[in-house]
């Protein structure tokens, strides 16, 4: 299998940032990460608000005729300390149109300065915001990639355990799930993997969790996960991750609780592929796969 040329500007993207980033600090870092928007195409016919959720900044993504009361809310990834809800704007309004239903996208406070489990309390809050507004559960989905994948998964255990109603689905796009970082393909993957190296995951981590026995806090490690009676979740993930075993044992769990999950791995692609939406034909494709497997589960297919 070979890859699209146009699949390539995100490897170049990482490269890039790769070497920029030797000696960096974290303003630094963070700057940079902002242009993860940079491979995605802006998608048409889509509106922006932004709105406080329950305290919590965010902004609405709204195609042109979608569904107004479906909802999907995205966590962004950037190992818990970049990304924003900016960052991840675009990628959110391409899956949003696809499913014909509108998205949420959540700023929720980053590490350092906000330990675990402040982006979990985040998240939950969000939720509880969207209950008020008239948004019900069964008609919402949680979405989240890398990092924000971990809390579209952490935040449905969560509601649950606090008895509030729960997603009616879950959609992880390379998800970054093991803070113990043990997975086989860490360094399977690492010749081939551009950006997801081990260093880059230990030091977020670093800065996520307050203590390395957190690593092990289902909190924060939803590997750890009793996956009983959970929603549907659909994993996609790029064949070259490092972080690719991190999906394989995700779905494994699920299956062995008797659950329902759908792993997607495209081939030779990059950590989070899907930012080259509209520009490269794997992540249009992969978006739009996920897409009508949303629309079944909100109840539009």
């Amino acid at each position: 299998m070979s890859v699209s040329r146009e699949s390539l500007f995100l490897n170049d993207l990482y490269s890039s940032w790769l070497r920029r980033s030797e000696g960096m600090d974290l303003a630094g870092q963070r700057d940079m990460f902002e242009g993860w928007h940079l491979p995605t195409i802006e998608p048409t016919d889509v509106t922006y608000e932004e709105v406080t959720a329950n305290g919590v900044p965010a902004t609405w993504a709204k195609p042109l005729g979608a569904a107004e009361d479906r909802v999907i809310v995205f966590t962004h990834g950037g190992g818990f300390v970049t990304g924003s809800r900016f960052s991840h704007r675009k990628l959110a309004a391409h899956l949003a149109k696809l499913a014909g239903v509108h998205a949420l996208v959540v700023d929720y406070r980053l590490a350092p300065e906000a330990k675990h489990p402040a982006q979990l309390e985040d998240c939950v809050a969000v939720h509880e915001w969207l209950r008020t507004q008239g948004y019900n559960a069964e008609h919402t989905a949680t979405v989240g990639d890398s990092a924000g994948a971990n809390l579209a998964i952490s935040t449905v255990f969560e509601l649950a355990g606090m008895a509030l109603p729960i997603p009616a689905a879950v959609v992880t796009l390379s998800p970054w799930l093991d803070m113990e970082i043990k997975g086989l393909t860490i360094e399977s993957n690492d010749a081939v993997d551009v950006l997801a190296k081990r260093a880059v995951l230990e030091m977020m981590r670093g800065m996520f969790l307050s203590e390395p026995s957190e690593a092990t806090d289902p909190r924060a490690n939803p590997l750890l996960r009793d996956y009983t009676d959970f929603p549907p979740v659909y994993v996609s993930v790029g064949g070259y991750e490092t972080l690719l075993d991190d999906s394989r044992r995700l779905v494994e769990l699920i299956e062995k609780a008797a659950g329902e999950a759908v792993l997607d791995v495209v081939e030779e692609q990059q950590h989070v592929f899907h930012f080259n939406a509209g520009r490269a034909p794997e992540a249009d494709q992969a978006l739009n796969r996920i897409a009508q497997w949303l629309r079944t589960k909100l109840g539009l297919a």
